[in-house]
């Protein structure tokens, strides 16, 4: 009981409704939030062992199927989570962390594809779960950590986002000479598709490594990456597809409404100088089947970039040595499935635009799916190892060139 008195205090402290908050939830009581970044998800029920959930689509046009959440109270609990909007469960289930999301893997328990479960061992006192395994400001704040002093390495500000966050733009390559090509690779467009940041870590961490693929890539290179488009929707847990009125992968016309688009349109062309060959933007594709449990380029309606496409294709089929399948026979052609005209209609897609650029002989999607890809685990360390070989492809294809 909580005495008068101590009421009476804590009204003049302003603190009653925390207070009676606090002795509210008895300690050790389940809780599920996303009150951390990247965190996304409505907490419908909690009863006994049974949490009702789903994820929250803000402003998103229709269903999509992203979701981040930790639980607290749970140790020693067997808990059970059923998701009450579709079917948003992956296919190899729910991602866990035991380290507040610095590494993941994937639960081995079963799951549908609307519910999961997770034995909390003894001592868990908060666990992470999530569709995917976020990536998000502080992962690359460790990326950069890991790299400080390094004088091929330099972080600059593209834009500040309409919340005011940094958007981060870094530049790879030797600072004291001019380049013979520059390249533009860009990621997280929809802010959901945080497996296309792991393949990004990777590219970079080989144009900045020691072999001949860094060495070559920093003596002929710049590389400028912005590794989230959508920063805002990174840190806030969005969805980020199909955001409304669009999102910003329909956002590179001239009357684009973010300013992270409008920051890259007015940076690039005067930043390339008229070397820019290659620009790669790095997506990660719908829930599951078909074309989205592959790696594959997505197809230009250009005939000219579309060959272009198909011979980076060989070279990255080729380079391939990480445990990530690619074949360019997956890669999909303008017109087939979804890659139609009628899916571009809200407006100009990042790959599209930096097509039209001065110089640029590549401009390329690719899609890097979240868990499966032909069979093989996509996880943090796996989607890394993919992007090194995009690295040496990268390398041998701009080598094929002529300046």
């Amino acid at each position: 009981m909580i005495s008068g008195l101590l009421i009476q205090r804590f009204i003049h402290a302003g603190l009653l409704l925390s207070v009676m908050a606090f002795f509210a939830a008895p300690a050790g009581a389940l809780s599920v939030a996303a009150d951390f970044p990247g965190g996304n998800i409505v907490v419908e029920e909690i009863a006994g062992d049974t949490v009702r959930l789903r994820q929250d689509r803000r402003d998103t046009e229709g269903w999509w199927f992203y979701w981040c959440f930790r639980v607290r109270g749970a140790a020693g609990r067997n808990i059970h989570f059923e998701f009450t909007d579709g079917e948003p469960v992956g296919v190899r289930g729910a991602a866990f962390s035991l380290d507040e999301g610095v590494t993941w893997a994937w639960l081995e328990e079963p799951f549908t594809a609307s519910s999961f479960a997770y034995a909390f061992p003894e001592g868990a006192d908060s666990v992470r779960f999530s569709f995917g395994m976020p990536y998000t400001r502080r992962e690359l704040d460790a990326f950069l950590a890991r790299h400080a002093g390094n004088p091929c390495l330099r972080a600059d500000t593209l834009c500040d986002s309409r919340k005011g966050r940094n958007v981060e733009r870094l530049h790879l390559g030797r600072p004291e000479s001019e380049p013979r090509f520059r390249v533009l690779v860009t990621a997280r467009s929809h802010a959901c598709e945080m497996m296309a940041s792991y393949a990004v870590e990777g590219l970079m961490e080989a144009a900045l490594a020691e072999g001949a693929d860094g060495e070559w890539l920093r003596a002929h290179a710049e590389i400028l990456v912005i590794p989230f488009v959508d920063k805002d929707g990174v840190e806030d847990g969005d969805q980020g597809k199909n955001r409304r009125p669009h999102d910003h992968n329909r956002d590179y016309g001239p009357e684009g409404i973010y300013p992270e688009t409008r920051a890259l349109r007015a940076f690039v062309p005067e930043w390339s100088g008229g070397r820019l060959r290659v620009a790669m933007d790095l997506h990660c594709p719908w829930i599951r089947g078909g074309t989205n449990e592959y790696i594959y380029q997505v197809g230009s309606r250009s005939p000219e970039n579309w060959g272009q496409q198909r011979r980076f294709a060989g070279m990255l089929e080729a380079a391939r040595k990480g445990p990530l399948p690619y074949h360019a026979s997956k890669d999909l052609p303008f017109g087939e499935a979804w890659n139609k005209a009628e899916n571009y209609s809200a407006g100009l897609s990042g790959a599209r635009w930096a097509g039209t650029l001065e110089g640029i002989t590549l401009a390329t999607a690719l899609e890097i799916p979240y868990a499966n890809a032909e069979g093989a685990e996509v996880n943090q360390e796996t989607a890394r190892a993919f992007g090194r070989d995009l690295a040496a492809a990268l390398r041998n294809y701009l080598e094929s060139l002529k300046e």
